[in-house]
């Protein structure tokens, strides 16, 4: 007899989990919008100004990476995104439509090379492993920097001296993470110049007043803030885990991390716009290069959301003025 699996907790439509241990991912809200998180193919040719291929970094873990490489007709060398999604850690991948709509778009405006890690997930692999993953993607284009592996498009195109960080959302606190961590070895050949996270996932125990006030949206509820990172988080964890609260009493103290140039990217209807802002002020008091950039009138991720950024002309401009400011930020590093 087949024993029937339970349920035991499920998260907003994006993931179920079950009593042995499995998870199932399968998109079960609005059909409608079900697109936005079906994987995309890689494809060497150029569609719209940029090519892009999976490549496997780690024999070992399988660890693999997605590269965007715009179409470069001058032949100069081009600065490196290294891209941590986001999915509150547990789900989404790199291949992920919603990313590849962006990430395309950012690597031909902005004039870049992106490479974003497709990260273990939770609750199958719990934290701190989508951060190990992201430092060991930065550990592998400082290989190929050295010479001591060989990957083609990379070493053709790329500017070693000019790698920046950029997530969003879970992928925003990679950033921060990786960024600590870098800022402890000496990474030359290559040059880590700026992080870039993207409405990052910080928060505390207690709920916020921007929990408490700001709406909802498709990308972030309560729910999924609460749960997402119960299943995230190391056994025995709270929100106050270094990962989630970097600016709280458990993690390292920010004045004593070797960081480089920030862009913080927040937006005005976030509903962990408070935390957000708390970990800004962190960083001025600490003394470090950090620079605010807010979108008004849109919520966590806004920029993801195809259908509102197709047929909202706020959210539209928006996005546009988030992807100005992050080719600015690059320029001026």
């Amino acid at each position: 007899m087949v024993r029937e699996k339970k349920v035991v907790d499920s998260v907003s439509g994006w993931l179920t989990v079950f009593d042995d241990g499995t998870v199932d991912r399968t998109w079960t809200g609005p059909p409608a919008v079900k697109f936005m998180a079906d994987p995309v193919a890689p494809h060497a040719d150029f569609i719209d100004g940029v090519a892009t291929r999976d490549v496997i970094i780690d024999q070992d873990s399988c660890l693999r990476v997605r590269i965007y490489l715009p179409e470069n007709f001058s032949g100069e060398k081009l600065p490196v995104l290294l891209h941590f999604h986001g999915g509150g850690f547990c789900i989404t991948e790199a291949d992920c439509f919603m990313y590849y709509n962006v990430y395309k778009r950012l690597a031909l405006e902005a004039r870049v090379i992106c490479v974003s890690v497709y990260l273990r997930r939770a609750p199958e692999h719990r934290l701190p492993a989508a951060c190990e993953d992201g430092y060991s993607a930065l550990m592998w284009l400082k290989l190929v920097a050295q010479g001591k592996v060989c990957e083609a498009w990379l070493n053709a195109h790329a500017d070693f001296k000019r790698v920046f960080l950029i997530g969003d959302s879970s992928g925003g606190n990679i950033v921060h993470q990786v960024a600590s961590r870098a800022g402890e070895e000496d990474q030359w050949p290559l040059r880590l110049t700026g992080a870039i996270p993207i409405h990052p996932g910080f928060c505390r125990p207690e709920r916020s007043r921007s929990e408490l006030e700001k709406p909802e949206s498709p990308f972030l509820t309560l729910d999924m803030v609460d749960k997402f990172i119960k299943l995230a988080l190391p056994e025995g964890s709270n929100k106050n885990h270094p990962i989630t609260c970097p600016m709280g009493f458990q993690a390292p103290a920010i004045d004593g991390l070797k960081l480089p140039p920030y862009l913080l990217c927040i937006a005005e209807e976030d509903l962990i716009i408070d935390t957000e802002m708390e970990f800004f002020e962190a960083m001025k008091k600490a003394n470090k290069d950090v620079e605010l950039f807010v979108n008004p009138g849109v919520g966590h991720s806004f920029y993801l959301n195809k259908i509102a950024v197709d047929m909202d002309p706020n959210t539209g401009v928006q996005t546009q003025r988030l992807i100005l400011r992050i080719k600015e930020f690059i320029n001026k590093h």
